[in-house]
C-alpha cells in the first residue's frame, strides 16, 4: 500500500478514509438502490455490510467481490481464465489489457486473481468517471487510482510523471499489482491498440536503460473477451454520432455506460494471461531511437493481446456479414447467426440514424478482433 502524501491526489483510500467512505456509501440512497438492482442483493444487507468495513481488503472480500460475483451469475454464462501459470503469487505485475467495460474488466480480473491466490490489482480509472461522490467512494474503496483527464498540457506532463512514479512504486512495493488499459478510455470499435504514449508515461519514472526500465515493471499483456458486449448499442450510437456530427459526452452518459455494463447480458467471458514481457526487451532496446522502441513494444503488446483474444461465433458472424462473405461459416451455425442478427436488429432499431451506417458500425465492434488476428497471421508469415 502506497501512502506517500505526494500521491494523495490519485491514490486509493487508506486508513481512516476507508471507514469514512464505507459509512458514506452505507447511507447513500442512490448508491444502495442502484447496486441492489444491479447485484440483486437487498440494499439493507449492502448497508449493513458496508458499516462493518475497516480496510480495502475487507471491502473486496465482504462486499465488492461478492457483488461482482452476483453480477456474473445473473448476467453471464460464466467466466474462464487461462495463463495463470505464467504468474507467481509472490510477485506484483503491471497488467496491460484491452478495455471493453468500465467496471467489469478489472473487477472480474481481481475476482479471478484473488480466488487463485494472486495479488490484487489497483486499477487505473479516468477522473471523468468520478461523476458523483458515491462513485468516487466506490472506486477508491476498490483500490482504484486516478488518471487525470482533460487538463492543460503542462499539467498533463506533471500528472503523467506522478502516475508513472505511483505505478512503479506500487510494483516495487510488492503488495499489489496494477491494471491499466492499453489506451485512454474503452475500445469502442473493437480495434484494440496500445498507445505508445502510455508506455512513454511508464518510462518517465526511471533513469534505467530501456530494457531494465520496462523489465522492472513486469508487464503482463492481458486479453479480455466478452461474447456479447454489454454496451455495444451505446458504443454504436457514440461512434455514429461522431461520424455525422459533434459528440460531447456527458457525466450522465458515463454513468449509463457503467450501469449498462454491469446490468446487460454478456454471454461467456474469457481472460487470457500472457507471460511477463522480458526476453524481448533487449532486442527492442537495440533499436536506434526511443520512439521506435516504444512503437515496437506497443506492437508486441498488441500482438499478444490479439493472439490470446477469444473469438466467439459472434465475431465470425459479424465479419462475414460486414464483408458479405461466408469465409468463417464453419465457426458458427444458422441458429447462432439468426440470434446475432435478431439481437443486432433490436438494438439498432432503438437508435435514430442511417440504418446501413449503424449496422456497419455495430458489426465492426465484433468484426475488428477478427481483422486484427488476420493481420497478426500475415505479419508472422
Amino acid at each position: 500500500m502506497i501512502s506517500d502524501s505526494k500521491f494523495d491526489s490519485i491514490r486509493p483510500y487508506v486508513g481512516s478514509e476507508v471507514v469514512a467512505a464505507a459509512q458514506r456509501l452505507s447511507n447513500a440512497e442512490a448508491f444502495l438502490s442502484v447496486f441492489s438492482q444491479l447485484t440483486q442483493i437487498d440494499k439493507n444487507v449492502i448497508a449493513a455490510t458496508l458499516k462493518d468495513i475497516h480496510t480495502r481488503d475487507e471491502f473486496q472480500c465482504k462486499f465488492f467481490g461478492p457483488a461482482i460475483q452476483s453480477v456474473i451469475d445473473h448476467t453471464s454464462d460464466g467466466v474462464s481464465i487461462s495463463g495463470l501459470e505464467n504468474l507467481r503469487p509472490d510477485t506484483s505485475y503491471l497488467f496491460i489489457s484491452d478495455h471493453r467495460d468500465i467496471i467489469l474488466d478489472s473487477a472480474i480480473l481481481n475476482l479471478l486473481l484473488r480466488k487463485n491466490g494472486f495479488k490484487y490489482t489497483e486499477a487505473a480509472i479516468g477522473s471523468n468517471l468520478l461523476v458523483n461522490e458515491w462513485v468516487t467512494d466506490l472506486v477508491k474503496l476498490n483500490s482504484c487510482f486516478i488518471i487525470e483527464r482533460d487538463i492543460p498540457v503542462r499539467e498533463m506532463i506533471v500528472s503523467s510523471a506522478l502516475r508513472s512514479e505511483y505505478i512503479r512504486a506500487t510494483i516495487e512495493a510488492g503488495v499489489n499489482s496494477i491494471w491499466i488499459a492499453q489506451k485512454e478510455g474503452r475500445t469502442k470499435n473493437g480495434d484494440d491498440k496500445t498507445q505508445p504514449s502510455l508506455l512513454k508515461m511508464f518510462k518517465m519514472s526511471s533513469s534505467k536503460d530501456f530494457a531494465e526500465n520496462f523489465r522492472q515493471l513486469k508487464i503482463v499483456p492481458l486479453s479480455i473477451s466478452y461474447e456479447w458486449e454489454p454496451c455495444d448499442d451505446l458504443k454504436t450510437n457514440e461512434l455514429y454520432t461522431k461520424t455525422v456530427s459533434e459528440y460531447i459526452k456527458t457525466p450522465e452518459e458515463d454513468m449509463k455506460s457503467m450501469q449498462t455494463g454491469l446490468a446487460m447480458y454478456k454471454g461467456r467471458i474469457n481472460f487470457v494471461v500472457d507471460k511477463p514481457i522480458d526476453d524481448e526487451l533487449d532486442a527492442i532496446a537495440s533499436l536506434p531511437s526511443n520512439g521506435e522502441r516504444l512503437e515496437v513494444l506497443a506492437q508486441l503488446i498488441d500482438s499478444k493481446i490479439h493472439k490470446n483474444f477469444k473469438l466467439w461465433p459472434n465475431n465470425y458472424i459479424a465479419y462475414d456479414l460486414l464483408h458479405s462473405v461466408n469465409k468463417f461459416s464453419k465457426f458458427y451455425n444458422d441458429e447462432e447467426k439468426e440470434k446475432f442478427i435478431c439481437t443486432m436488429t433490436q438494438k439498432i432499431d432503438k437508435i435514430e440514424g442511417n440504418r446501413s451506417l449503424l449496422n456497419n458500425i455495430y458489426l465492426e465492434i465484433y468484426a475488428n478482433p477478427i481483422k486484427n488476428c488476420l493481420h497478426l497471421k500475415d505479419t508472422e508469415q
